[in-house]
């Protein structure tokens, strides 16, 4: 008996063989389809390593093999809130009073009054009806576009919106036509083009995060006006600094009540840490805390992150002293860099983007910036097109002049070094 279950025992292994041998073949070729993959970005120059930081997030940081104090000018740390004491300790005293997270979605057992309160002062914020948190700003362009439009309607796109805004219209089954960026031209004739769509949503980025250029809001507002279409803005680069008040492109372009819809992110000037909204008309809003995917199927957002975005927004009602504070610095760095030769794409917006052509001079350069004390990130393709290569510098409420002039001295010898300024 013993002997017959082992026999059997053989025989299944024997069967097994070949199934095994297959699936061993298959994650060989896979590995070595993905290892070409990575040896070519490489070979492009284009690989995108991570520098390991040793502190909280702010102006002046460690980095792993760097010694002392480096300077951080590639943060979306606009307001410098991501380490504020009043910030950080509303994350404390939320995470003492509500936990961790809540191990749920929201509409299950994932609501707590802390995110109904934010939700109200983001609405507040933006002067719009109501507000919906995600768990990401990528997530919230993720589950708009399909809920809103059907195949009935269209979708009108700038060419260089965000991935996430693509790979949310993706997600909808409206016709989708794209127009040439920036170009009301353009976008008219799109909008001529789908006069018979049921709904017409004209798409933009308020700022475009590759090149800070600010997209013409009273233009496309008049051209939706005109042919009967809706607009919406993605402002996670503009909300709590641009315009008088920190509410963001709408208000510095004096469009907030021409505007429909605006998604924007907690993720940056709002404290750094993570989530996202949308805000706009309440029955929006409703029909989106019923169908949204990103929203019916994430956990809610954790209470420190609530907690640290809340006081965050608390502070910019209170006063635009801090984003007030940005302009000036922006152009001290703009004004010095261009004066010593440098391109610097844009208009007066703290993303400020140092042109210089080639993914690997890129790289290369803020390699060489690093070991001056200031850190900073070459961006190639795919995150921008070919050809395009830059270094992307952010200016900071929380830099000083002092810090400025350290990270443009440092650029003009750099800049010496690879012959790009002379």
């Amino acid at each position: 008996m013993a002997l017959g279950k082992a026999a059997r025992g053989l025989v299944k292994s024997l069967r097994g063989a070949p199934r095994l041998s297959r699936c061993y073949t298959a994650a060989t070729e896979a590995r070595a389809v993905l290892e070409n993959e990575l040896d070519g970005i490489r070979a492009a120059g284009t690989w995108k390593a991570e520098r390991i930081i040793t502190s909280k997030q702010g102006p002046h940081i460690n980095v792993d093999g760097s010694g002392g104090s480096i300077l951080n000018f590639c943060a979306n740390n606009y307001l410098g809130l991501s380490s504020h004491p009043e910030v950080v300790q509303a994350g404390i005293d939320a995470l003492k009073t509500y936990g961790a997270g809540l191990s749920s979605v929201r509409f299950i057992c994932g609501t707590q009054d802390l995110h109904k309160n934010l939700e109200q002062k983001l609405a507040e914020f933006h002067e719009r009806e109501d507000c919906i948190l995600y768990a990401s700003c990528f997530d919230a362009n993720a589950g708009l576009f399909e809920v809103l439009m059907g195949s009935d309607d269209a979708v009108l796109s700038d060419e260089l919106n965000h991935a996430s805004i693509i790979d949310g219209i993706r997600l909808c089954r409206a016709k989708r036509l794209r127009y040439k960026h920036m170009d009301l031209g353009d976008l008219e004739s799109k909008l001529k083009e789908s006069q018979s769509s049921r709904m017409r949503l004209i798409v933009t980025d308020g700022v475009f995060s590759m090149d800070g250029d600010v997209a013409p809001l009273s233009g496309i507002c008049n051209l939706a006006e005109q042919y009967g279409a809706m607009v919406f803005i993605d402002e996670c680069h503009a909300t709590g600094f641009l315009g008088a008040r920190g509410r963001g492109t709408d208000e510095l372009l004096g469009v907030m009540d021409r505007v429909h819809i605006v998604n924007s992110t907690l993720g940056k000037a709002l404290g750094g840490a993570a989530g996202g909204y949308t805000v706009g008309p309440k029955p929006l809003i409703d029909l989106l805390r019923q169908r949204s995917r990103p929203y019916l199927f994430s956990n809610s957002l954790p209470p420190p992150v609530v907690g640290c975005a809340t006081r965050a927004v608390e502070l910019l009602l209170a006063s635009n002293e801090i984003a007030m504070s940005m302009t000036a610095k922006t152009m001290r760095f703009r004004n010095r860099m261009t004066q010593a030769g440098f391109t610097i794409a844009g208009s007066a917006h703290p993303i400020c983007p140092v042109m210089l052509g080639d993914a690997r001079l890129a790289s290369l350069m803020a390699d060489d910036m690093l070991k001056l004390g200031v850190y900073v990130i070459g961006f190639s393709y795919p995150v921008v097109p070919k050809g395009k290569a830059r270094i992307r510098v952010q200016i900071s409420a929380a830099h000083t002049d002092e810090d400025i002039d350290h990270c443009v001295d440092a650029f003009i010898q750099t800049g010496r070094k690879h012959g790009i300024i002379s």
